[in-house]
Formats: C-alpha cells, structure tokens, sequence
C-alpha cells in the first residue's frame, strides 16, 4: 500500500540494500530507500540558500553547463533580489571573473545575486584551459578564434534556461536581471541583450564588440558601455585584431557600434557629459524608448583591463590597467537606476 501511494504522488520508490536493522533504523531506512520526495518540489520553489559561492549544472544542447551563484548574506528566500549576470572574457572562467571585477562583493553590499555563466571548451570532454582548451561565448561573431561561434553553440538558449533555472532556486525579481561582461564575455552581453530583452533590463558590456545587427531588441532595455581609449584588442577606431599570430577578427569603430543602439532604441541624438574626470569621460543618450538610456564611459590610456579589477594577463598583451574608475561601482548604480519598465 506505502509504495501504491508514493507512486500515485509520483515519488519512485528504490530497492533498499541490507535493510537488517529495520527495526533500529525506523523511518531512517525509508528515507534512505526513496527518492527524496521534495525533490520536485525544490526545482519549483526558491528556498533559503547560506551565503557564499553554489555551482550548479544545467543540461542543454546535448552539453552539461555549468554557472555559479554568489549568494549574499543578506538573502533570506523570501523578498525577491536583483541578479546580476556575469559573462566572463574568452578562455576564462566563473572563478577569474570573480576574482577580475569584485562583484560578489558587491553582491554582498547591496544584496543580489552575482551569477558567473560557464562558457563552453573548445572540447568539452576535456578539461577547459586558456591557453589549450579555451572557453568561449557564441558572440555571433564566427571568428575562429571563438570557438563556441564556429560551433554554433546555443548560448542564447542557455542563458535563458540559465534563468529559468535561478527562478525555480531563488527568490529572484523579474523586473531586476542585468547582464555585463568583459571582452568576449562582453560581445555575449550584446547578442543577450538584443535576443532577451523581453527579460533583461539593462545590459553593461565593457570592452567588447557588438557582432551582430540582428534581431532588434524587441523591447527597449538600457544599455552602458565602457572601454579604454588604449585597447590593443578593442580598438576605439575599429579595424583588425590580431592576439599572438591568430587573427581576432575585424572590428567596427566604437562609436558606430553606440550610433547603433542610439538608433535601435530611438535615443536622441545628442548626448549630454555625466562625467569628467581625470580622464575618464561619460556621455549620455536619453530620452530613448521605454524610459531607456545608453551610456558611453572611455578611460584614457586604458588598455584592455576592467576598470578598478584585476587582470592576470602581461601588460605588454593587453595594454595598461587603470584604478580611476570602478566599472563594478558605475555599472551597479546605473542597473539600480534601470528596472525593467
């Protein structure tokens, strides 16, 4: 009769192994002999998490996927949080953009969900490495030295289950999920925002490119951007990339790829200075569909850095680092400034 009723309620019910010391064991052997009957439940339902990093594995296009979450001390389960995703550069890891941009620690300040997307290894039956089994974003881009676009990996696909699957752990804010990234990581920020503007609210890709031209967003959502004025590998005047001996691909001038979402967005087409200062100038585009804004941040003699973070790449590759702004700082107060409408 239990297992008739356990299995109309749809919990299977599993062999036990050596259950001698029923007696003993009590109700401990029947636990230890199903499965766990909230599983499905738990899937469904946010519950409290303790703070800190959890990594999760998400199954999609055939590939296992993995992301982590940093968890704020402040979560408790119950009052809905913004998320923040984080898309690391390519070859890198959840754990090097951790470490690069301080955003847990942000986190922890202000009380939301820092999540870290895994990208997908060159072979993802091995083990990933920078320098010999890259991760990377399906940018769009079809460069080869991206090797998740030559695969035409559904990355899109994947951050939306991504979300999907935070909304059944946490206690998240439809209304509040940004996403920024760094690089390639950043050139990802762009296609989420213009494939998951339905969802996102605001995106803040920092020293990347805009590959695509397609789809228009279909909803108006924010949009900031930052680079620096000395970027070997994200030049503001646009033109050919070359990383080592591999070609990078051919990028666009900076200011066309802004011109582009001030149209997209139906922005007015002079902007106004927020900022000037020790040579780091910002400009703003407003008056955009939706209530939206796109901002433009340059730091000069920069190179291809995270403003205020760290980087463990030579200077003689990337270019110079810069401590005069927090692009953590900046593009947490501009999400703040930019709920979904």
């Amino acid at each position: 009769m239990l297992k008739d009723a356990f299995a109309a309620a749809g919990v299977e019910m599993r062999p036990c192994i050596r259950i001698k010391r029923a007696v003993i064991l009590g109700t401990t052997i029947l636990l230890g002999c199903l499965t766990s009957i909230t599983a499905q439940a738990a899937s469904t339902t946010p519950t409290k998490m303790h703070p800190g990093d959890h990594k999760f594995e998400l199954p999609h296009q055939g590939h296992t996927r993995h992301y982590v979450v940093h968890v704020p001390p402040g979560y408790d389960g119950k009052a809905p949080v913004p998320v923040v995703i984080m898309f690391h550069g390519g070859g890198g890891k959840a754990r090097g953009a951790m470490e690069e941009t301080g955003w847990s620690a942000k986190a922890d300040k202000e009380n939301f969900l820092a999540v870290y997307p895994e990208g997908l290894a060159r072979d993802p039956a091995r083990r990933a490495s920078f320098v010999a089994n890259p991760q990377s974003w399906n940018d769009g881009s079809q460069r080869a030295i991206v090797a998740a676009s030559l695969m035409n990996i559904d990355d899109v696909g994947f951050v939306s289950a991504m979300l999907d699957d935070l909304g059944a752990k946490f206690r998240i804010d439809p209304r509040r999920l940004y996403a920024t990234g760094f690089s390639n990581g950043a050139s990802m920020t762009f296609r989420a925002g213009r494939a998951l503007s339905a969802r996102l609210a605001a995106i803040a890709p920092v020293a990347g490119s805009d590959w695509l031209d397609e789809p228009t967003p279909a909803q108006p959502l924010s949009l900031l951007y930052l680079t620096g004025t000395a970027d070997p590998l994200n030049p503001l005047a646009g033109g050919e990339i070359t990383l080592g001996a591999k070609s990078a691909g051919k990028k666009s001038p900076v200011r066309e790829l802004i011109q582009k979402w001030v149209q997209m967005l139906g922005c007015a087409p002079e902007p106004k200075t927020i900022y000037d200062r020790d040579g780091v100038k910002g400009i703003a585009y407003t008056a955009c569909h939706g209530n939206a804004e796109v901002v433009f941040y340059t730091v000069d003699g920069m190179g291809h850095f995270w403003p205020g973070g760290m980087s463990h790449l030579p200077e003689r590759v990337i270019g110079k680092s810069s401590n005069k702004i927090s692009a953590t700082d900046v593009i947490w107060e501009f999400f703040r400034k930019h709920p979904k409408q």
